[in-house]
């Protein structure tokens, strides 16, 4: 892991004064428990641009000030600082790490793996919004046809455990919502979205070992407090 990939504490309203704004440093503001922002991480991450790209890691439930008034108003995360402007949106920013930085491609150059990426991209809005409704209903039989259709998509190409065969972008967008719902359906309902999807398994396994990702991994034991605060209304 790069020096600069150290995980400080966030950026609070009462605890924080802005970086040297517009200098020329190229900044990720980001959480390190949000899944948006964390693909954008992964994807700096796989392209090595630790040194090049800061990490600007913001409180989500208690943001600075001057990060909606000086920074992005959207006030969320992700977002980038680069060359004197600041984007958002992930998957926005993933493109334009792969368009304007140097390092190893996340974009297959095979048109069937690339119109297929296309397709599981587009989807995965509402496949999550899918999973998240199962949340208020009867949970293990509302989510089931999501995993099922995550396990299909596995099977597409068999040059390796990843959507798309090789690690890809498609598995940085997914990715982050996989370990998160891996995590809360184990701890929270006791039920193993593997089970019964032999593509699904493997696939969790071997992005565990990817370097880039990693560093990014949520910790299970925040996210499953944050989770049942969110979403269950627990203290």
């Amino acid at each position: 892991m790069a020096t600069s990939d150290v995980r400080i504490p966030p950026l609070t309203s009462a605890a924080s004064d802005p970086p040297p704004l517009f200098d020329g440093t190229t900044r990720l503001y980001m959480s390190y428990t949000c899944p948006y922002a964390q693909r954008v991480w992964i994807a700096r991450n796989y392209k090595g641009l630790q040194d090049k790209i800061e990490l600007v890691p913001i409180d989500l439930l208690n943001k600075p000030a001057w990060y909606k008034e000086k920074v992005y108003p959207e006030n969320k995360v992700p977002c980038l600082e680069h060359n004197g402007k600041v984007l958002g949106e992930s998957l926005d920013l993933i493109k334009y790490l792969e368009a304007n930085f140097q390092g190893p491609s996340l974009f297959p150059t095979d048109p069937a793996k690339r119109e297929f990426g296309e397709q599981l991209v587009a989807y995965v809005d509402e496949l999550c919004m899918n999973v998240y409704a199962s949340f208020k209903g009867d949970t293990v039989q509302q989510y089931s046809a999501s995993f099922d259709y995550l396990d299909n998509a596995l099977g597409r190409f068999d040059d390796g455990p990843f959507f798309l065969g090789q690690f890809s972008w498609v598995d940085v967008v997914y990715g982050p919502f996989i370990e998160r719902f891996h995590i809360v359906f184990s701890e929270v309902y006791k039920n193993d979205i593997t089970n019964g999807r032999p593509k699904l398994a493997p696939y969790i396994q071997e992005l565990s070992k990817i370097d880039a990702y990693k560093p990014t991994k949520v910790d299970p034991k925040e996210f499953v407090e944050i989770f049942r605060i969110r979403f269950l209304g627990q203290q």
